[in-house]
């Protein structure tokens, strides 16, 4: 699953202005979708459906979050539409 969604992420390079991603359990743990975040260097909103911060201890650390232009985390499937809002705004402000 990790594979697909780096594939996924790299695809987005010259074919996506910006991203919203729930990157899942991947979040805390994939260095490999972190470095294809890097690489591909298109701006995006990191979205969870559960409030991770308050959640066990491991799943409070986000490999992604600093390199987010924003989190969205906590407000179920409306995370979603909050995350690509505020997307769409930072978009238009460039």
């Amino acid at each position: 699953m990790s594979n697909e969604l780096v594939e996924a992420i790299q695809g987005l390079k010259g074919q996506a202005d910006g991203a919203v991603i729930n990157a899942a359990a991947f979040t805390h743990t994939s260095l490999a979708v972190r470095d294809a975040l890097l690489a591909v260097r298109v701006p995006f909103v990191e979205v969870h459906l559960s409030n991770i911060f308050g959640r066990e201890p491991e799943r409070r650390r986000s490999l992604l979050a600093d390199l987010a232009v924003g989190v969205v985390t906590g407000f179920g499937a409306d995370s979603y539409r909050l995350g690509l809002e505020g997307l769409v705004s930072r978009l238009k402000s460039r």
